[in-house]
């Protein structure tokens, strides 16, 4: 029997298969990273990166799983490179839960969203390591140390389900009474469409 053929996917594990497989996904699931994972920043990454005032940092090492808010002035998340940035490390509590998990394994994820209902959002995958460079950290008022990323995967997060904090208005695609819910417009692109899971609400 031949050996079975290597996933060429870059962001999907067993698991993430498992699913697409038993709920019909994988073609949504595929067309997306083809279509919507990058490997380098765009302008408009770079724009929305620099201009946050927080983003969310996820971590894992020795099954410590961490989720932390991490924020600073507008532009305190430098983009360095094609596909890097850095943070500076401010004072904290003293338990250094996602510092630690960096130490042990450095795959991170980021999450980069402001609560307005409309703007952009950015999901990073990368791996991190910090930095103490007594030069660099004395530009860098309050900060401890930096955080560098080498980021492996850039691609967007769903605009569903994100309320407007500024208004209070919850999201428009939370699911009514009867169970609908509005359909985002990425499921109409052309590439999206027509592959919709066969249980899918929207599907044509």
């Amino acid at each position: 029997m031949p050996p079975a053929e290597a996933d060429p996917s870059r962001l999907f594990h067993a698991g993430n298969r498992s699913l697409q497989d038993r709920h019909d996904g994988r073609r949504v699931a595929d067309a997306l990273e083809a279509r919507r994972r990058v490997s380098a920043f765009a302008p408009e990454h770079v724009a929305l990166i620099e201009a946050a005032p927080f983003f969310f940092l996820a971590s894992a090492a020795e099954g410590a799983v961490d989720c932390s808010f991490k924020g600073g002035p507008p532009g305190f998340v430098r983009v360095t490179g094609p596909a890097s940035l850095e943070w500076p490390d401010y004072d904290g509590n003293s338990m250094y839960l996602s510092l630690g998990n960096i130490l042990r394994s450095p795959a991170i994820g980021l999450l980069f969203i402001a609560f307005d209902g409309r703007s952009p959002r950015l999901r990073l995958r990368g791996r991190a390591s910090l930095v103490e460079d007594p030069a660099r950290l004395a530009a860098l008022p309050g900060a401890r140390r930096l955080v560098r990323v080498a980021v492996t995967d850039i691609f967007p997060n769903c605009p569903r389900y994100i309320p407007d904090l500024a208004t209070s208005q919850p999201s428009a695609y939370l699911p009514r009474e009867d169970g609908g819910s509005a359909p985002p417009d990425w499921k109409g692109r052309d590439y999206i469409r027509d592959i919709l899971p066969r249980d899918d609400p929207h599907r044509p």
